[in-house]
Order: C-alpha cells, then structure tokens, then sequence
C-alpha cells in the first residue's frame, strides 16, 4: 500500500473533481495521504476533507511564502487546530529562499517558533527547505527540532547534509516526482544513501508530476513512478519500496 506522505488536496486545482479523485485511491493502491497545509485559511478546508475520508489525515503550519502579515495569534490558533484528532504534523514550515530574500529574518523566526510549538505539541515538523540548507539545519538545530522529529520534504540537499538531518536529528527523508527528471543527479545519489528506515514518498500534489506525466496535475495516483525509481536505484522489490515506506510514514506520523 502506497503512503503519500505530502499532497495539498485542498487546492483549487481539485475543485471539479476531488470527491472522485479521492474515492479512487484505494483501486489505485494508494492507503494513506498526508495532507499539507501552507496559511491558516487553508485549514477547515483541510480538516473537511480528513473527516470525509477516513485514509486521509492532515498537518497544520505556515510556509515561509505565507509569513508575510501572519496573525499576532497564529500561535495560538495552530495550536487549537492541533487538537483535532487527524492532525498528524505542524507543517509545512520551513525556508524559501527561491523567490525571495527579502523575508528571511521573518521566515527564519516563524519556523523557530513553529519547531518550538511542535516540541511543545509532541508533533512532527513538514520541513520545506529551498536554497537555504545552512540556515535552515541551523535554526532547527537552536530549537533542538531532534525532540520532536519531523521529515525534510521534497529533499533537494547533499548526500552529505543527510549527516545532520538523519544521524543528528533523527528526521526522515521524502522523495517525489523531482527524483525522475533527467537532471535529478544529486536526488538519486541522496535518495540511495537515506537509510531504509527514514524513507518516504510523496507527491506535494497537485505539483511535480513525475515522468510520464510531467506537466499534468500530479496526485497519489501516479507514485507508483516514483516507487519503480526507487526500486531500481535501491536494488529492492516495488512492493518492498511501498511497505517500508508505508510503515515509516506510519511510525513518523503515529497512525
């Protein structure tokens, strides 16, 4: 059974066919879905759809695009949604240095704080991090995010980097569609060295649709793509590659 471990359900890109999308899961192979959140204004619809289906659950956070004019209180109120029972995770959280520079003092505090309210919580973190793998180590090293644990999502760092985040802080590694484009060198040299037991898969649908389908909205549907790769670059079985990482995902999100 395949565990996406990070899709975004709620957005926009689902509104016509989401109910359908989702009900064909199961006859696809896919068990469990983690869905993601980006601001507070995405949450009731987040948690609307983990009630609706019992496979997928949720996480609450606000991504370093999103930290510009964030609530006095945003706190608070992700600490309240945090007491639903299918929420698994603050995040996603992180740094984005891609589109912009001009908020990483602010990015910088807010994934601080966010790491300290999931050691607080006893939750994961989701960390997106995006051409900014020092500050980012960094920070989570200061608020000790090893006491907490968590997953590097759509992992874009070194093989050597994994030394901080698996040995160190003991979080897990997520791989997606990215792993199967032709530039994806460093991907596949990072994604054979993770240890077997702190892999994940992924899709952060509707986004990164893997080969063949790139271009098009991605979804669960089509990680089997990403299962073949792996499968291939590991020397391992597909049905091997979806069982440990459906029993890692498991273990990380406690389901």
């Amino acid at each position: 059974m395949i565990f996406d471990t990070h899709a975004h359900y709620n957005d926009e890109q689902f509104d016509n066919d989401r109910d359908e999308l989702l009900s064909s899961m199961s006859e696809n192979g896919v068990g469990l879905i983690m869905n993601a959140c980006s601001n507070l204004d995405e949450i009731p619809d987040i948690l609307s759809i983990c009630e609706k289906h019992p496979f997928i659950y949720g996480a609450v956070g606000i991504h370093p695009e999103d930290v510009t004019g964030l609530a006095p209180d945003y706190l608070d109120r992700l600490r309240e949604y945090s007491k639903h029972p299918k929420i698994k995770a603050i995040g996603e959280i992180g740094l984005d240095y891609y589109w912009t520079t001009e908020t990483k003092s602010e990015q910088q505090r807010i994934l601080g704080e966010q790491v300290d309210l999931a050691r607080e919580l006893k939750l994961p973190v989701i960390i997106h991090d995006r051409e900014a793998h020092g500050d980012c180590i960094r920070i989570l090293r200061e608020h000790k995010v090893y006491e907490c644990g968590g997953v590097f999502h759509c992992y874009s760092g070194s093989t050597e980097m994994l030394h901080d985040v698996v040995d160190e802080f003991g979080m897990y590694v997520a791989f997606g569609g990215s792993l199967t484009f032709k530039n994806a060198k460093k991907n596949r040299a990072a994604a054979c060295a993770v240890p077997l037991d702190r892999l994940l898969i992924e899709t952060d649908s509707p986004y990164l649709s893997p080969v063949p389908y790139r271009g098009k909205r991605n979804s669960s549907i089509y990680l089997v793509e990403v299962v073949k790769l792996l499968s291939e670059l590991r020397g391992i079985p597909a049905e091997d590659i979806e069982r440990i990482t459906e029993e890692n995902g498991r273990r990380l999100f406690g389901i």
